[in-house]
């Protein structure tokens, strides 16, 4: 399936359109707020492009970024996104709340700053899995142990009482192969975000188990939210909470022009078709509305009862996460 594009489309006409129709009403953008912070300290910003489309605001808010005085705002291509924040190769970058939870576990100077959206993930599988108990002694493919997926799936096991590191037969491929592997019922089941699910639906490979953006209770929790390299953000206070709003009114643009936001998004590389059915199937518009403390307990706990990690939802909350910039924004952005 090829990219396409019904005309030529760049980012800063897209930013001028958004102007044109009204920037104040369409992003929820108060401009006093605004007008009134200093400029922020540093103008470089580098944020992570991955290999998936769910990400898609922060890939959306680079003339959003320029726009709150970013000069230079660059993509870095890793998979490893909180390895990458803790490192300072990466400053701010959305990712799974999962696997921020594991690193702040290990002591990775990392800060939990807000959540985008929810329903990333999904598990398809064969006709032999319909529920997650089915999965008991069945072969389910993860990119690796210890990724996002796995760490999704076990917590997502542990929750309906069966034993994540017994009661699955866990192999490792890339998602590629595991689609394939799929098809030819080499292996049970998958979990996988987008544009994984897009390309399962696309060519009628298995079937739906869970929508982690509709089902209960993964439907009611953030899936990425936006994390910090923590000496960024202690010494930039005013570039994080500028570069938080122009991802966050980003995520705003994903929800009410999926079409534009899926241009946008394959400018970047991502196949067309799959990023707009990313847009119109995640609610991206939702992230004032859930709370992200109430995320980061749930997973944290699912986790410790599962043994993955050893923290307290408690420590985590307290040592890894700063909301104090989400919350003004919520006040400055009412939309």
């Amino acid at each position: 399936m090829q990219t396409r594009h019904a005309r030529p489309f760049s980012r800063r006409r897209f930013l001028r359109g958004v102007t044109l129709v009204g920037t104040a009403g369409f992003l929820g953008l108060h401009p006093r707020p605004v007008a009134a912070e200093p400029p922020p300290e540093t103008t470089t910003l580098r944020l992570i492009q991955l290999s998936g489309i769910c990400i898609a605001p922060q890939y959306v808010a680079e003339e959003l970024l320029r726009a709150e005085g970013f000069a230079d705002v660059q993509y870095v291509k890793r998979d490893d996104t909180q390895t990458a924040l803790a490192s300072g190769e990466v400053n701010i970058s959305m990712g799974f709340v999962v696997l921020f939870i594991t690193h702040l576990d290990t002591g990775d100077p990392l800060v939990l700053l807000g959540g985008v959206h929810v329903g990333c993930y999904e598990l398809f599988g064969t006709d032999q899995v319909h529920a997650i108990r089915d999965l008991k002694g069945k072969t389910v493919a993860v990119p690796a142990v210890g990724s996002g997926h796995y760490l999704f799936l076990a917590s997502m096991v542990a929750y309906v009482g069966l034993d994540p590191h017994k009661d699955i037969h866990w192999v490792t491929h890339s998602p590629a192969e595991s689609i394939q592997l799929l098809a030819a019922r080499k292996i049970d089941a998958l979990v996988g975000f987008p544009p994984v699910p897009q390309e399962l639906r696309a060519r009628r490979i298995g079937h739906l188990i869970v929508n982690s953006g509709l089902d209960r209770p993964w439907s009611q929790y953030f899936c990425c939210i936006v994390g910090g390299n923590r000496d960024f953000v202690r010494k930039y206070p005013v570039a994080t909470k500028r570069a938080l709003r122009a991802i966050v009114k980003a995520a705003n643009l994903c929800a009410l022009e999926p079409d534009r936001a899926a241009r946008l998004v394959a400018d970047k590389g991502y196949v067309y078709d799959y990023a707009l059915q990313t847009m119109q199937d995640i609610p991206y518009n939702r992230w004032r509305e859930y709370d992200p403390e109430d995320t980061v307990r749930f997973y944290a706990l699912r986790l410790h009862e599962a043994g993955m990690i050893k923290s307290s939802p408690q420590k985590i909350i307290a040592q890894g996460a700063d909301w104090r910039f989400l919350n003004e924004l919520k006040k400055e952005l009412k939309g």
